[in-house]
């Protein structure tokens, strides 16, 4: 059987599993570990939990950690085309064979496993099995993993990594982790293990009080954006931003970021940090400004203001949620100066919609509604109700499909223009999923 008839059968294994199915408990990967003989014992880790920004971030410190020369493994989530995308070696995503291989020795096991209990393993928990024993196999000299969900109840947290990464905490996913920002936080601390050392995000004082509580129980030690490390300046360049960062170790000046906001900037100085403690540097010890250079300039993210087109500029962005889109909103701002701006929004459906609208309304001109190819996403006639409300019925297209809704959004954004395209963009946004929709359409 060809290898990518084999891989087609994996992929459809995996999602047989339940997509977006979600069962907390910690317990079945504990057993699926034991019984693969703990591959997560095998490297050190970099562990990162948050709302928003964690899959930039921990591209960055990949990167960081390759221009160091070590040996990386990824662990992100949710991919854009394909599952491969969540299990990296050493920036690369796993091949078809290796992530078939790895499923052949991970699957019997988890037979297992699935065999003694009332509910199977989801496919969060096969992925992260499959990617803790892909890194043990290859061998990695470092894991960068991402949580899925939360922290203290997420499958990655079998890894108990010696460094934690906190990206801003704000709502999302509330009904599993809690309705205040504390509750969340807390949920986040769960990653926090004993003796481990924290590097957080700046964060709102009810986000940060259950860290420190949670660092102080376990004998954690944290290192805070604004304290101990930071952003000290930022230049718009063209293709991204020039950045001078504090680090624990020191300053490092004349960065270059091809990834544009301000929240971008902050993820890397989070990132450099991370890097930083796991490399042991600090007061006395500076890492090598040329290798951070080097690193960052290689850091790409799709999906996050990615330029998939010119004349008219499409941009693709992941913001699905408020303080997402916030971040979002302000580097258009700043950054491309737009003198017409046509918006495709697909979102899904349990999210804080209308909070997504308010802040995007300003920005665009006029709103394309579709819907994204989610089980979960939010039907058409009701998205384009809620965005009549905040933007006005005028300003509102509905489009039943994402061809058509790019379609439509084009033609708005260069109708009435004289020929004249320079100005003009469409952003595409909402979803993670409308990105990896609308990026199979566009991206060549």
């Amino acid at each position: 059987m060809s290898g990518g008839s084999r891989y087609d059968e994996v992929a459809g294994a995996l999602e047989q599993r339940g997509f977006t199915r979600m069962d907390f408990d910690l317990q079945k990967i504990r057993d699926l570990m034991d019984v693969l003989g703990s591959p997560q014992r095998a490297y050190p880790a970099i562990h990162l939990t948050g709302t928003n920004g964690k899959t930039s971030t921990a591209r960055m410190i990949d990167a960081l950690l390759r221009a160091h020369g070590l040996h990386t493994g990824r662990y992100t989530s949710p991919h854009l085309e394909t599952v491969r995308e969540r299990i990296s070696l050493d920036g690369q995503p796993i091949s078809e064979e290796r992530l078939v291989a790895t499923y052949d020795e991970v699957a019997p096991l988890a037979a297992l496993v699935d065999a003694r209990v009332a509910e199977p393993l989801t496919y969060f928990d096969m992925t992260t099995a499959m990617a803790y024993a892909a890194f043990a196999d290859a061998p990695v000299d470092i894991a960068v993993v991402e949580v899925g969900l939360g922290g203290a109840e997420d499958a990655t947290n079998v890894i108990e990594a010696g460094v934690c990464v906190i990206t801003p905490i704000g709502l999302d996913h509330t009904e599993w982790l809690g309705d205040t920002i504390e509750d969340i936080a807390w949920a986040k601390a769960g990653i926090i293990h004993a003796g481990a050392t924290v590097v957080s995000a700046a964060q709102t004082e009810e986000a940060m009080r259950p860290l420190l509580e949670h660092c102080a129980q376990v004998g954690a030690t944290i290192a805070r954006e604004g304290s101990e490390f930071g952003v000290m300046r930022r230049g718009i360049a063209v293709g991204g931003q020039v950045l001078s960062l504090q680090g624990l170790g020191g300053v490092y000046e004349d960065v270059f970021l091809p990834l544009h906001g301000a929240h971008q900037a902050q993820n890397a100085a989070v990132a450099l940090a991370a890097v930083e403690a796991f490399l042991g540097a600090g007061a006395h010890k500076q890492l090598e400004p040329d290798l951070v250079r080097e690193g960052f300039a290689g850091v790409d993210s799709p999906g996050r203001l990615e330029r998939v087109r010119s004349a008219p500029t499409i941009l693709l962005d992941g913001a699905h949620n408020p303080h997402g889109m916030a971040a979002t909103v302000t580097a258009l701002d700043e950054e491309f100066s737009f003198r017409r701006l046509v918006a495709v929004v697909a979102v899904l459906a349990d999210k804080d919609i209308s909070g997504l609208l308010d802040l995007l309304e300003p920005a665009a001109d006029r709103i394309v509604v579709t819907r994204n190819s989610s089980p979960r996403a939010m039907p058409v006639e009701e998205l384009a109700q809620q965005a009549a409300a905040v933007f006005g019925e005028e300003r509102v297209t509905v489009a039943q499909s994402m061809p058509d809704a790019i379609e439509e959004a084009v033609v708005l954004a260069e109708a009435d223009l004289d020929g004249e395209l320079s100005g003009v963009g469409v952003l595409i946004t909402g979803s993670i999923v409308t990105v990896a929709d609308a990026r199979k359409l566009l991206k060549r």
